[in-house]
């Protein structure tokens, strides 16, 4: 194991052991290197002659860009040409802190990391799988969960997903079926995946849910166990009604127990409608903690993201620092989002005002992010797919019995159609 990597162990240990012991072998070997190029680039910048970086710059010491490319962007600043740092452009990864605290009020006071900057969401449970996830380990997720995590653990990384039924009998988060799944586990290092609005089904916890799910961690991490509950938090804001949430779980987790650490992932691609930036952030907390753990975390990070794909881009994080300036920015967020809950909005009277649609499907609890779903009574949702798309040219993804519909790709003009379009393929398949 590299020096640099038992220092880091050492400085991590020493502050919480417990965070130590969640780390994966690959997490334990992992550094990001401050000897060799990058600290000997570091040393040089700002002398006369420096011929380190291997970056091509104009004889004024600007970064070469091709006319072509600069005459797309309204821009003169060459420096989004350069490479960023591995964990994400300084300005950029305090900008999104700050705006965490904003949207997260009863963070204030609570100790977590700086943010890590990555290649997005997929990227960032990527480099959490490379960090935490041995092979042979558990992942605890409800049963509807976004099929990459499929990908990024089990193919990647060699863990197993196990799951437990989503729902309970009243429709609500299935806390229960969650405290069996943690208490069946015979690790004594649990990995928890909470993805809230979920994807598949729309649906975040209340805030009566949320806190039964922390008090149950707190009471597992109590006997013994050492706890690493993922936050997927891509759709995070997306709320439309009252009751529910509205902050991360992130929240209540970052500081509930030296055994519990919490990962936050998070980005502006939905939050910001940034799809193709390929930004996201990794932030960690822990109630046992120092800003020396945070760092040699952030490290340990840093260098996954080095030696996957170096950095993220350089000229998304520049342009969303932007964004974030502008005075503007606030007010367009608002009115995306109010677009996206009208269209909730107008799926709860349809549905309201058509119970006949309850003949072939049930529609799954829903209250926030991109998609509901309905559960196909006949259990065929794959063949209900296939007539939408060959009879009623409507595109749907079917899981297992369950069929997801994106209302926020489909215009608030077309959403009654689509309902009326997904009950005659429903009755179609029952009569075939």
């Amino acid at each position: 194991m590299d020096q640099q990597a038992r220092e880091l162990n050492d400085i991590i240990q020493s502050s919480n052991p417990h965070t130590f012991n969640c780390l994966s072998e690959r997490g334990k070997a992992i550094f990001f290197p401050k000897k060799g190029i990058l600290s000997q680039s570091a040393e040089a910048k700002g002398k006369k002659i420096n011929a380190t970086i291997g970056t091509a710059l104009e004889d004024d010491g600007s970064p070469m860009a091709l006319k072509s490319v600069l005459s797309f962007l309204n821009m003169d600043n060459k420096e989004p040409f350069a490479y960023a740092p591995s964990p994400g452009q300084p300005g950029i990864r305090s900008a999104w802190k700050e705006m965490m605290l904003r949207k997260n009020p009863s963070l204030s006071g609570k100790q977590f990391s700086l943010p890590v900057v990555n290649s997005a969401l997929t990227h960032g449970l990527s480099m959490a799988g490379y960090l935490f996830v041995d092979s042979g380990d558990a992942i605890i997720t409800p049963d509807l969960y976004w099929e990459n995590y499929d990908l990024i653990f089990e193919n990647s990384y060699g863990g197993r997903l196990e799951t437990f039924p989503m729902f309970n009998q009243d429709n609500g988060f299935n806390i229960e079926g969650l405290r069996e799944q943690l208490e069946n586990s015979t690790t004594k290092k649990k990995i928890l995946i909470l993805n809230f609005p979920n994807n598949p089904t729309g649906y975040t916890v209340t805030v009566d849910e949320a806190h039964a799910i922390k008090n149950l961690l707190v009471e597992i991490a109590e006997k013994g166990s050492n706890v690493i509950v993922l936050i997927d938090d891509a759709y995070f804001g997306l709320v439309f009604k009252e009751g529910i949430l509205k902050e991360s779980i992130f929240s209540l987790l970052c500081n509930a127990h030296e055994r519990i650490l919490a990962i936050k992932f998070d980005g502006p691609t939905k939050e910001d409608y940034v799809w193709g930036f390929r930004v996201g952030f990794v932030t960690f907390g822990t109630a046992k903690s120092s800003p020396a753990l945070y760092s040699a975390l952030e490290a340990k990070i840093g260098g996954a993201i080095r030696g996957s794909i170096s950095n993220a881009s350089n000229i998304s994080q520049f342009l969303l620092q932007s964004a974030y300036k502008a005075p503007s920015y606030d007010n367009e967020k608002i009115e995306k989002f109010s677009i996206l809950k009208r269209r909730f909005e107008k799926i709860t009277t349809i549905l309201s005002d058509h119970p006949e649609y309850n003949q072939f499907f049930t529609t799954l609890p829903c209250n926030s992010g991109y998609f509901m779903c309905v559960r196909i009574h006949s259990g065929n949702a794959e063949k209900v797919r296939s007539i939408l798309l060959e009879k009623y040219s409507t595109g749907v993804i079917a899981q297992k019995d369950v069929i997801r519909l994106a209302f926020s790709s489909v215009p608030i003009d077309s959403i009654d159609l689509l309902f009326e379009n997904l009950f005659n393929a429903a009755r179609d398949e029952r009569v075939s």
